[in-house]
């Protein structure tokens, strides 16, 4: 099963700026009385044991992340209709449609393996461990395109200090949610499910990991890995696994989906490198959605305060 290049999308596919900002003025007219019924009250709010986390609900975001960049943000609707999440169907059109009544609630996620204080948190607890930060982080897809997204969420550090990691812990392996049930159209993915990734646990402990359960300001939509996902701006998209259920610290390097699928392809790494090709295709440069030319890929994705954790590794080899 191959992945399309960005470069078949027509520019006409891309949701021009003044469309989509015309959207979000209909949108913000159209949850009017939905507003007025929460009465101004924000996710953290809401989130208490016996309530459920509402999705599209407003984020209590208690500042913007230093390691923000400046630039231009991607359309929300290009973000929500171009997506890559497999169990819910290959083409970019597909998670949007099909995601709708994915049931995220209620919703937990289980940390074990070597650490001192194995536990299973509530999405509610998750959200109480930290304020959460508006980090507004570029992203790159192995495919070729990228996009920026202001992101909301705290450093998974933050979660993982809880669990405190056992001194033989050296990776974390992550697990995404799976039902064939609400998930049918996994079947034809081609690749195999539950879906899992992996780190090391200092690129776990990095402050830019980004444990993450909102963009633009609100809840993550189904498409784009509600109700919490990983967001890890330096690497190759398929990293930032979504619809989290399961953390396990572990003392080897863990299996990873699309290393078991294509390990000529795909390394555990998957660190944005322009000067490791795909098999199929140059990765040097890169298309950002709503752009028609391409521009040169950074190094780390231009986030170069990682670059120690990767300090006299062979990055062509371990890509």
């Amino acid at each position: 099963m191959l992945i399309k290049k960005a470069s078949g999308i027509a520019s006409s596919e891309i949701t021009p700026r003044w469309l989509y900002l015309n959207r979000r003025k209909f949108l913000a007219g159209a949850l009017g009385v939905t507003a007025g019924a929460l009465a101004g009250r924000t996710l953290q709010e809401l989130a208490r044991p016996s309530q459920k986390v509402l999705a599209g609900t407003k984020l209590n975001v208690a500042a913007k992340s230093p390691f923000s960049t400046t630039e231009e943000v991607t359309s929300y609707n290009d973000v929500t209709h171009y997506n890559n999440f497999y169990e819910f169907g290959t083409a970019k059109d597909d998670p949007a449609r099909n995601a709708t009544n994915f049931r995220t609630s209620p919703w937990s996620v289980k940390v074990s393996g070597l650490v001192d204080k194995p536990r299973t948190f509530t999405l509610e607890e998750l959200l109480q461990l930290a304020p959460l930060e508006e980090r507004i982080y570029r992203h790159r897809c192995v495919e070729g395109w990228s996009i920026v997204v202001p992101w909301v969420g705290y450093s998974l550090s933050v979660l993982m200090k809880q669990v405190s990691p056992q001194p033989k812990a050296s990776f974390v392996a992550f697990e995404s949610y799976y039902s064939p049930s609400q998930m049918p159209m996994a079947r034809y993915g081609g690749i195999d499910f539950p879906y899992v990734e992996g780190l090391g646990l200092d690129e776990a402990m990095h402050p830019l990991a980004l444990l993450c359960f909102g963009m633009y300001g609100e809840t993550l939509p189904n498409q784009d890995g509600a109700p919490v996902r990983l967001v890890l701006p330096w690497k190759y998209g398929f990293k930032s696994i979504k619809s989290l259920v399961k953390i396990k610290l572990v003392d080897r390097q863990p299996s990873t989906t699309w290393n078991m699928s294509a390990p000529s392809e795909y390394g555990f790494y998957s660190n944005v490198n322009p000067q490791v090709d795909h098999p199929r295709w140059s990765q040097a440069k890169e298309r950002r959605l709503g752009e028609f030319f391409r521009r040169p890929t950074l190094m780390f994705n231009g986030y170069d305060q990682v670059t120690p954790l990767y300090a006299g590794m062979n990055l062509k080899k371990n890509f």
